[in-house]
This record gives C-alpha cells, sequence and structure tokens, in this order.
C-alpha cells in the first residue's frame, strides 16, 4: 500500500510539473520560437545541403545515368567544384578573391570605425552632434549605390563607355593615356576601399556602444600612475573594447565576403569575381548544386571565423565596469594643436567619403551623356522628362515611370511590413534571449537566430526560391501554398535573414529592463500577459523604434537577397537600380538610388527627432 502511494505520489507530481510547464505562456512562447525558427532556418539549411547530392536532370548526359538517376545521391557537384579542371576558374580563384576582400575591409574598416568611436566617445573633439549623424550615413547608402558614386568618379572610356568626372578632367588637360586609373576604377582595391567605406559602420556602433559602457575612472588612474596615453589605451582602453571589435570584424568579415551588388558593378568589367558573384552566375542559370555548395563552403568560412572569434574572447563575454557606485567619464582632450587638425580631417573625410558621392550620384542624375562636364549637357529628364525615343530607349523619367512608382511602392509596402513584423519578432526573440541568459533555451534560440547571418543573402534567397516555389505539405495537406513570385515570400525572406540584426536589438532593449519589475507584478498577481503588456512594452518603446529603424535601413537598400526573387510585379527601387545599371542607363539608376536614400535619411531623421531612435544602441546588445 505504501508503495502504490509513492508511486501515485510520484506520478502526480510529474503530471504537475509538466502541467506547470505547458500551461506556463513563456515556456509556450519558447516553444513555438524554436518550431518556427527550426522550420525556417534549420530546415532551408539542411535542404540546401541535401540538394548539393542530389543529380540534376540536365546533368545526366556529364555522368553517363539514365533519367531513373535523376534526384538520387552523388558526389558530382562536389567533385566537379573541388577536384577537376575547372576547380581553379570555379572555386579557387574565386575563393581566394573573397578572402583578400573579406580580410583587406575587415582591416581597414575595424581601424577607422574604432578611430571614429574613440574620437567621438572619449575624446573632447567638437561638433559632436553633427559628427555623430555624419558617421553613421554610409550604413544609410547602400553599398551598390557607393559603387556607382565610385564609377562616375574614377571609371575611363575603355571600360565604363564614358569618362568619369577626374577622366573627364585628365582628357581636358590633354591627357589620353588613362589607363593608369583602371586599377583604381575597378577590381580588388576600389572594392576594398567602396566596402570599407560601407561597413566601418559596423565597428563604430559596436565600439562605441562599449566605450559608452566603460568608467573613464580607469583610465584616470592609469594616468595617475604615469602611464602615457598610448600605453593607457594598449593597455587599459583595447582590451576592454577588444570583444567589441572581434564582434565587428565577425559582422564586416561575413558581409564582405558575401557581397554582390559591389563585386557586380567593380569588379565585372575587369573579370575580378569572387564566390558570392559565382554563385549569383550559378543560380542564375538555375545550377543550385553548385552554388549551393559554393554557399556551403562560405557559411564554414564564416562559421570558422566565429568560432576564432569565441577562443580569442573566451568564456570572458562581458566586463564588470560599472559599479555601485556609479560610473562617470571625463574626456580626453587632444590638445591645443590636435583639436582643430583633427576636425579639420574629419570634416574633409566625411566631405570625401559621404557628400561627394551624394553629390556626384545628383550631378550625374542630371548630365544627358555621360562624361560631358557642362551646362548644355544639364537635363531633368531623367527624373520628370517625357518619353524620347533617343534617350533610354523612350522610356520617360523616373517620377512619370509606371516601373518606378511601382517599384516604389513595393519598397515602401516591403520596408514597413518587414520593419513591424520583423521588430515585434526581434523584440519576442529578445525578450526569450535576455530571459533565458544561461539557460538552456536561451542558448538555442540565440545559436538558431545567428545561423541567417552566416548565409550568403543570394543563397539565402536562392534557399527560399528553392524552397517555397512549391507547395509545403505535411501528411498530404497543404501548409503552405507555392510562394513564387508572391509578396510574402518577399516578406518571409527579409524577416527571417535580418533576425540576427533584430533580436539584437531586442536583446539589447530588454537587458534594459530590470527583471524585478516583473517580479514585482508577478507577487501581485498579475499574469504573464498583463505583464508583458503593462511592463515590458510601454519600457521598450524606445528600443523598439531603433529595432525598426535597424530593419527598415537594411531592408530599403537590399539588393542581393532579393536579386533571384524578383518578378515584373514585385520590383523594388534596388533591383530597378540594378536594371537600370545594367541597362546602360546610369543616370537613372542613380535617380532611383538617391530617392531611396532620400526616403531612408528621412525616416530615420524623425525617428532620432520623435522616436528617439539609435542604430548604436540597437547594434549593442
Amino acid at each position: 500500500m505504501k508503495q502504490t502511494e509513492q508511486t501515485y505520489s510520484k506520478s502526480r507530481r510529474l503530471k504537475n510539473q509538466i502541467r506547470a510547464v505547458v500551461t506556463n505562456p513563456y515556456n509556450v512562447i519558447v516553444l513555438i520560437a524554436i518550431v518556427l525558427l527550426i522550420y525556417l532556418i534549420v530546415v532551408p539549411l539542411l535542404d540546401m545541403v541535401a540538394t548539393t547530392f542530389q543529380l540534376a536532370q540536365r546533368d545526366l548526359r556529364a555522368v553517363g545515368g539514365s533519367p531513373e538517376d535523376v534526384g538520387t545521391f552523388t558526389f558530382y557537384y562536389w567533385k566537379r567544384l573541388l577536384a577537376s579542371d575547372l576547380s581553379m576558374n570555379m572555386l579557387i580563384k574565386p575563393l581566394i578573391n573573397s578572402l583578400t576582400i573579406g580580410v583587406g575591409v575587415s582591416f581597414f574598416a575595424i581601424v577607422l570605425g574604432s578611430v571614429l568611436a574613440w574620437l567621438m566617445v572619449r575624446s573632447d573633439l567638437p561638433c559632436k552632434r553633427f559628427f555623430s549623424l555624419a558617421v553613421i550615413i554610409p550604413y544609410m547608402i547602400p553599398s551598390w549605390c557607393k559603387s556607382q558614386a565610385w564609377l562616375s568618379m574614377f571609371k575611363t572610356p575603355r571600360l565604363g563607355g564614358a569618362p568619369g568626372f577626374v577622366a573627364s578632367i585628365m582628357q581636358s588637360l590633354g591627357v589620353t593615356n588613362l589607363d593608369w586609373l583602371e586599377p583604381i576604377a575597378y577590381g580588388r582595391i576600389a572594392i576594398i576601399i567602396v566596402l570599407t567605406l560601407h561597413y566601418y559602420a559596423y565597428t563604430y556602433l559596436l565600439v562605441s556602444a562599449a566605450l559608452n559602457s566603460i568608467n573613464s575612472e580607469l583610465e584616470e588612474m592609469g594616468e595617475i600612475q604615469g602611464a602615457s596615453k598610448a600605453m593607457i589605451l594598449r593597455r587599459i582602453t583595447m582590451p576592454l573594447v577588444l570583444p567589441a571589435m572581434l564582434s565587428a570584424i565577425i559582422l564586416t568579415f561575413s558581409k564582405a565576403i558575401g557581397t554582390f551588388g559591389v563585386i557586380n558593378y567593380l569588379g565585372s568589367p575587369v573579370q575580378f569575381y569572387t564566390l558570392s558573384s559565382q554563385l549569383y552566375m550559378n543560380s542564375k542559370s538555375q545550377n543550385d548544386q553548385t552554388a549551393f555548395a559554393m554557399a556551403i563552403i562560405m557559411i564554414l568560412i564564416a562559421s570558422l571565423a566565429v568560432f576564432v572569434n569565441q577562443k580569442l574572447i573566451g568564456a570572458r563575454k562581458s566586463y564588470a565596469t560599472i559599479g555601485g557606485k556609479g560610473g562617470r567619464s571625463t574626456l580626453i582632450g587632444l590638445g591645443r594643436v590636435g583639436r582643430p587638425v583633427i576636425t579639420l580631417l574629419l570634416f574633409i573625410f566625411f566631405a570625401v567619403g559621404i557628400i561627394m558621392p551624394i553629390v556626384i550620384l545628383i550631378l550625374e542624375s542630371c548630365m544627358l551623356k555621360e562624361g560631358v562636364y557642362s551646362l548644355s549637357n544639364f537635363t531633368l529628364h531623367y527624373w520628370i522628362g517625357d518619353p524620347d525615343p533617343k534617350i533610354m530607349e523612350g522610356m520617360p523619367g523616373i517620377f512619370k515611370n509606371d516601373d518606378f512608382i511601382k517599384a516604389l511602392l513595393n519598397s515602401l509596402r516591403l520596408t514597413l511590413v518587414n520593419g513591424v513584423f520583423g521588430t515585434i519578432f526581434g523584440q519576442m526573440l529578445g525578450y526569450i534571449c535576455a530571459k533565458g541568459r544561461g539557460k538552456l533555451h536561451g542558448k538555442l534560440v540565440e545559436q538558431l537566430v545567428f545561423i541567417p547571418y552566416l548565409i550568403p543573402s543570394v543563397a539565402f534567397g536562392g534557399i527560399y526560391l528553392s524552397m517555397f516555389s512549391r507547395d509545403q505539405t505535411l501528411f498530404g495537406v497543404t501548409l503552405i501554398p507555392s510562394l513564387y513570385g508572391t509578396f510574402a515570400l518577399l516578406t518571409l525572406v527579409s524577416v527571417v535573414k535580418h533576425l540576427p540584426f533584430a533580436s539584437r536589438a531586442g536583446t539589447s532593449n530588454m537587458l534594459q529592463i530590470s527583471g524585478e519589475l516583473e517580479e514585482a507584478a508577478t507577487i501581485e498577481g498579475a499574469g504573464f500577459f498583463r505583464r508583458f503588456v503593462k511592463i515590458v512594452v510601454p519600457l521598450s518603446k524606445g528600443g523598439f523604434i531603433s529595432g525598426f529603424m535597424l530593419i527598415f535601413v537594411s531592408i530599403m537598400k537590399e539588393l542581393d537577397l532579393i536579386i533571384l526573387l524578383m518578378t515584373p510585379t514585385t520590383s523594388t527601387l534596388p533591383y530597378l537600380a540594378f536594371q537600370y545599371q545594367n541597362g546602360n542607363s546610369p543616370q537613372a539608376s542613380n535617380c532611383v538610388a538617391i530617392v531611396m536614400f532620400a526616403i531612408v535619411f528621412l525616416v530615420y531623421a524623425l525617428a532620432n527627432i520623435f522616436g528617439d531612435a539609435d542604430l548604436a544602441k540597437s547594434m549593442a546588445g
């Protein structure tokens, strides 16, 4: 009898524990999140891997197979990529190019971003309000827009079809040999410079957030002990911001090796190809097996970089630099001579690196013929002109062009819908990561969310195109119909791809909300949803707006991710600009790029003024 009671007691205790877990709303949300993340991230990744081992019908003759062999297991594509006569041109050369681009951009972006962050946070630099806005403008301008501006500045008649600004000046001075300009305008050097001017913003946002959290008393104590400024920077400041710098390296390196737009603009004219451009060409020719194999190699490289990053940082994820007495930040003087000199250099840098590209794009958009810098060549045709058979194949200016209006509406709809849904999902995932820190479910969600960042954007779009171009069924029941050519597919792929940033913004936001507030509400009898609505949501409003802007800016300028998914009805502004550029209408492409930048800048300015949006806070998680 006693044994029976003990068995019953254990059984009832187990049932009660299971009931408590299942009926807890937080646990239900965690379970749903994990299931969705596995379906939307892990399943497509496994499908991509499996595709590389499946024989396609077009390759039957190459392997000597029969029609029955279609879809069967094969190593053909991996052998062709890794150990064939084509390997040098298909893989090795593009891989070397990708790695040199990734390493070069990471190095220069880290140096530039870290220096700017230190000057903005730690020094007595004047005009900080202006510089704080100017320093993140490059993040708002798509990298391929910078490529257009770079070409407008340095392209040559032989490769560009028309002289750029520098070439035009040289020709007016009687210089006819412009071959020396081509290595500057195209290829490795040009790509590294353009991408550095774009991705240094990652380092700036992360390092400035880290510097803001450091108590300057640590540096002052070093100065009291007689340490020089260089030693303080090397022995105190650098170790404290090292985790942020290493994280910035991972973000920059992964983005740089996976970028396509800049490579297409600055690399293709001189046959400079990387893995991302090879991946795009194979995907475009429907050679998905080879394209996905390249994507897996890129994922492995990025994963290795993350592994090395974790080993360098070790288990030390954060530093106790804020004590119970509070922290203060004392600005370091740049000196009576250094202060004006550094300020002047910064003004020159922003004028050349930020203002000039925008001015060049505006100037080029108002030129009837490329490379002719005269008032007689000035026109607004590409903006508001009527159809003219002699110009742009008879198409009107963009503001009278139905394709532009359609692309504009699609871009606004895509960014707004994704901004809202992506931010909501990001805040929920951030809530799980923040509340589950140090716990299994928190670590699992954090790792799952990070996976999309490792997958090149072009490949990620290709995976979703392959997966959702057919009905998704379970036991014969259609759960999701084919999404090919629909706005829903663009929304889905954009939300999932940008989850790493959205969840990071959410985590950063939720970590600022003390758990004691929810504990107090629980003691008073408030349920989960009431606590979430009454406490978490109001306190996270500022972070929600910052997270929205992070997604809005990223999606508005996105080209690589959606380039394989575009149809005439779903075209967006970046894709329309891409089409104009490839269709020998660079002026119209510049017009589209200017409109897109104006929208992003205006929305960010309004969010910053009225909603206290701050991209640095969103990136600081």
